[in-house]
């Protein structure tokens, strides 16, 4: 099964949305703004993402300059820090089986459709 990891706020988030749909792939949308991803989950992703969690990390959001840009976290701070601030996920995220891509761009989905 393959699932998107959606903001539907996001610009890029919908245009790999519509690749997807263009696709005829069957998928599921999760939209994780509002259903939150757990910290357990979020390391799956990250392991079939091969990625380290500040890699995922929107650096560039208001709530991350603020509150967290010049300290010295750990990887499980950072997994935690995500869980509670979703907004801060870098997105699109699409998992299908033991891999996963953040299509940015949209065309990187591709690579995992094939």
């Amino acid at each position: 099964m393959i699932t998107i990891y959606h903001n539907a706020r996001c610009r890029k988030s919908r245009e790999g949305l519509e690749l997807l749909n263009e696709s005829g792939k069957d998928f599921e949308v999760r939209e994780y703004l509002k259903e939150p991803v757990s910290e357990a989950e979020l390391k799956q992703i990250l392991d079939k993402l091969g990625m380290a969690p500040i890699e995922l990390v929107r650096t560039e959001e208001k709530i991350w300059k603020e509150n967290y840009r010049d300290r010295d976290l750990t990887d499980d701070e950072l997994i935690r820090i995500m869980t509670e601030n979703p907004k801060l996920i870098q997105r699109p995220i699409v998992v299908k089986d033991n891999s996963a891509v953040v299509g940015r761009p949209a065309e990187r989905i591709k690579e995992l459709l094939d």
